[in-house]
This record gives C-alpha cells, structure tokens and sequence, in this order.
C-alpha cells in the first residue's frame, strides 16, 4: 500500500461511492482522488417513475471518473442499481479485485420525490425507500465483509436534516432518511470491534438537481405558478438557522473526509449535521 503523505493523506486507500455520477458524489469523488485515494463510483445513471427531475446519466458518470483520473488516482465505476443487493456485492467485489481494497464506503446514492400521504402509491413509497434506505444497507452489506476481514474501514452513510427533523409532503424521503441513522448506529455496534466507523452526516439544502427543480419550487412556493431559483430562496433559508437557502456540495465533501480520516478513528455511531444550523432545533 503507498504509503499517506500529509499531501495525500488517503494514497492506499480504496473508497466507493455510491450515486457518484454528480452532485456530492462526484464532490466527494474529485476530493478523495486529490487527497490520494483511488475511487470506485457507480450510479443508476437512468430516470425513476416517482422522481420529479431528471437523475444523473452515463455521461455525468463518465465525467465523475475523468476528474478522478485527472487526479492520476485509479477509477472504476459501474453502472448499478443500489435497489439490487446481488449488484452492488458483485460491483465492490470488482472494485476489491481490481483496486485492491475496500476501505471507504459513502453510501451517498438517494432520490427525492413528493407525494401526499392522501395520495401516494406503493410504488412511490418503494422506490424512495428502496433507493434512499434499502440502497445504503445493499452498499454496507457489500463492503462490510471486507472492511472486517481487514480490520480497517470507513462507512459514512448520508442521511438528510430530514432525518431529524420533518415537512410535509416528503414522507418516504423522510422515513429514509431516519432510516438511515439507526442503520449507521446498528452497524456501527456490530463493527466497532474490527476496527470499522459507522457514521451519519446530516446535509441541510445542497445544492444539486435534487433541490434546484420545478417540482420541489412548486411545493415551496404553491401560491406562484412558476416560481424560479429566486422565488424559494426566502423559504429555503426558512429551513436553516443561518440565512442562507443552500450549501455547497463541497462543504459535506468535507465532513466526509474528516469521518474517513485517522482523526475520526475513535467517532463511530454518531451523526454529523452539515445544515447552517437547523440542527439547533432538533433534540440531541
């Protein structure tokens, strides 16, 4: 294994990440392969029924794993389903052959669709939780038997302000994101004898496609009938303590290599909000 430097504090290290074909994914992507690592990303790279925008496409995917290069880190990335357990262990099964290892896993991949409790069907219920919840477990269940065969590994899953707090109108994105928490903790206890993190970090509005589309204007603001980036912008920043209406993708990019890092080795099971303070609402 090369050996860290202060300049790359990850070089031997292997990370997959999941849903890395844009937005946090491909941040966290560039930013891993810079600080030394090698990346495996994979991603659905297709549209889903009950999702209100567009998702990320091969050539989104194809871009992810050009910056990485760019970085002369080693890429691999796959087209996968995170829904499809038999999938993502064959995907990080590759990525142990041909990278070596599996050290890092950010379960990033999720979705975001509306739906009232009224109304909602079945299908939109399941694709967000399959995606959002059952995904992360697919993505642990996959990486788990390596991280513990090694005894060394980093699981952070993202979950969502969301996660600990509520709105209306989103309550599979809701349900999974809590979801995701008490998985990350489960785990967390399961793996903490074999030299294994299990960690949350709670985004508040990131912006990416998932926040900046026509749909979720349209429930932020149902009093105009095309509401633009501006128009929500006032009702974004209503949902943290900071006035501001989104954060970069960067900026979770940076809680996820601390998590990843030899400073985070004694922080496991815990949830580290990245959300301009709406945290400070919620109970501890």
């Amino acid at each position: 294994m090369t050996e860290p430097s202060d300049q790359a504090p990850f070089a031997g290290r292997v990370v997959v990440i999941t849903g890395g074909a844009r937005g946090q994914g491909r941040s966290h992507a560039a930013e891993l392969a810079r600080l030394g690592a090698d990346v495996a990303v994979c991603d659905l790279c297709h549209d889903v029924a009950s999702v209100g925008y567009p998702l990320a496409t091969e050539d989104d995917l194809a871009e992810t794993a050009r910056l990485v290069a760019d970085q002369g880190r080693r890429c691999v990335s796959s087209v996968v389903d995170v829904r499809d357990l038999d999938a993502m262990v064959a995907f990080v099964d590759e990525v142990r052959t041909e990278l070596g290892s599996v050290d890092i896993l950010v379960a990033n991949a999720g979705v975001s669709a509306l739906g009232s409790i009224c109304t909602m069907d079945a299908s939109e219920w399941s694709e967000t939780i399959d995606i959002n919840l059952t995904g992360v477990f697919n993505a642990m269940r996959a990486a788990a038997p390596h991280m513990r065969r090694q005894r060394w590994g980093r699981m952070i899953g993202i979950s969502s302000m969301m996660g600990r707090s509520a709105n209306p109108g989103i309550p599979a994105y809701v349900a999974s994101k809590w979801g995701v928490i008490g998985l990350c903790k489960s785990v967390a206890l399961e793996l903490a004898g074999f030299g294994v993190t299990v960690n949350a970090i709670a985004p508040g509005n990131i912006s990416t496609p998932m926040i900046h589309n026509d749909a979720l204007y349209a429930l932020m603001r149902p009093d105009l009938d095309h509401p633009t980036r501006e128009d929500v912008a006032p009702a974004m920043a209503g949902l943290h303590a900071q006035p501001v209406p989104w954060i970069e993708p960067e900026e979770i990019t940076a809680a996820v290599v601390f998590l990843a890092s030899e400073g985070a080795r004694h922080i496991t099971g815990s949830v580290i909000d990245v959300d301009a303070g709406a945290s400070a609402r919620f109970t501890a």
